[in-house]
């Protein structure tokens, strides 16, 4: 049995505060976190907790405020090279940079690479918990997956299916080769260890409905897998899956019609949703996933928050299509974006998208985003004064709130002091 004491201020929420008012948050201005065998076992003040353990090994973080790990809902991890790569809408960037990239994924070995880089950039950004795309490439989910489980990470990915001629020739399967292929990589990878498979038809216009068929039969034959998909990015592709797919009543008609709707959906983006989606996304219980680094770089929309009132919504950088590899910048997007409708989130509910709302979208509640007995020992620790820009602003605070936000609103990976993935420290410099 392996035990540690974390020092320092500990803030985590039970529930979406919006919801649920203060008796959701939990702050201790001196706190402690007792680690036991990676998960953890108890949370209290420090004194106390010194007290009742006092032979314990301690790593004291000062006054660094402890969280939840960030868990990050939508990414494409083979996009990490392209990252803020210029310009152009949805469907130009796809084809002049996402698709040239991903075909790379089918050497191993560049795949292998990438994917640590990957999950190595993750947790310099206090990011303990990705679910991702992959390539179409059998490899490229085999290279993620290994490189989580070297580092103990709870990761959720899966094999990108594309058969239809809207994608390039060199990043196309078959309906019966996305079946096979993301069968034999769930049997491989799907609950191992800390390790989830989804199912993944990139989005209705690269699949035919032969391959939406398929997978929407492979969901039902593993229901206890996610399913991600891309939906109502941008009205142009909206318009584009309509002319794809012209019996649809709907752009989520095209996934609700092949078995590709239901509560373990995962829905990204979800901008420009009209009346009757909304109506069933939220009474299948499914969740969707704001992107807003990605919205606002390559000119989408703006996402509605008030959606949470009805669903499940994550939090996610969507790297590379994101210009941020960070939680704390897509915290800061998603409040301008908020802004820009009307509303003004509060520093509570922004931590909570990127902790217990992200981990609730991947059903994930009880395992992660949280700080609570019982949990995994993933967390992340903010230094509140890691810029003299962030200092200068934290020493007005007057709460706890006051203090995060500035770190929320300027901070990056320099505010990121330390990350524990299953209680192992994962940061050495």
């Amino acid at each position: 049995m392996t035990e540690r004491l974390i020092l320092g201020q500990t803030l985590s929420l039970d529930a979406d505060p919006r919801l649920t008012g203060p008796e959701a948050v939990h702050h201790e201005r001196h706190g402690a976190v007792l680690i036991r065998d990676g998960r953890i076992a108890e949370v209290g003040p420090a004194p106390e907790l010194r007290a009742r353990h006092p032979a314990l090994p301690v790593d004291d973080h000062g006054a660094a405020l402890i969280v939840p790990g960030f868990v990050d809902a939508h990414a494409h991890y083979p996009q990490t090279a392209i990252i803020a790569s210029w310009g152009k809408r949805l469907i130009d960037w796809l084809n002049t940079y996402t698709f040239p990239e991903e075909a790379r994924f089918s050497d191993p070995a560049y795949a292998r690479e990438v994917a640590g880089r990957y999950l190595d950039l993750l947790l310099v950004n206090g990011t303990t918990t990705v679910c991702s795309y992959c390539t179409i490439h059998p490899a490229s989910v085999d290279a993620i997956f290994e490189a989580a489980e070297a580092r103990g990470m709870r990761v959720l990915a899966g094999k990108t299916c594309m058969d239809r001629e809207t994608a390039p020739p060199f990043l196309r399967d078959t309906a019966q080769s996305a079946y096979d292929d993301s069968l034999a990589l769930l049997r491989r990878w799907h609950g191992r260890g800390r390790l989830s498979y989804v199912i993944t038809p990139r989005f209705s216009p690269t699949s035919t409905v032969a391959q939406l068929d398929a997978l929407g039969s492979l969901w039902a034959e593993h229901p206890d897998c996610l399913m991600q998909t891309h939906i109502s990015e941008q009205t142009d592709e909206i318009a584009w899956a309509k002319s794809l797919y012209p019996e649809a009543r709907d752009y989520l008609d095209t996934y609700e019609t092949y078995g590709l709707l239901g509560r373990n959906g995962l829905y990204g983006h979800a901008i420009h949703l009209e009346p009757r989606e909304i109506d069933r996304l939220a009474e299948v219980g499914a969740a969707l996933v704001h992107c807003p680094t990605s919205n606002t770089f390559i000119g989408s929309g703006l996402f509605d928050m008030g959606l949470r009132a009805r669903l499940r919504v994550g939090l996610a950088t969507d790297t590379g299509g994101g210009s941020s590899f960070s939680m704390l910048r897509t915290m800061a997007a998603a409040y301008e974006v908020a802004q820009l409708r009307g509303t003004a989130l509060h520093p509570s509910e922004l931590l909570w998208l990127a902790t217990g709302a992200s981990a609730e979208a991947l059903g994930l509640q009880g395992h992660i985003g949280r700080i609570a007995p019982g949990c995994e020992a993933d967390l992340t620790v903010l230094d509140l004064a890691s810029t003299p820009a962030i200092a200068q602003a934290t020493e007005r605070a007057g709460d706890i709130w006051e203090a995060l936000f500035p770190t929320i609103m300027m901070g990056d990976d320099r505010a990121v002091t330390q990350t524990y993935v299953a209680g192992k420290p994962m940061k050495t410099a």
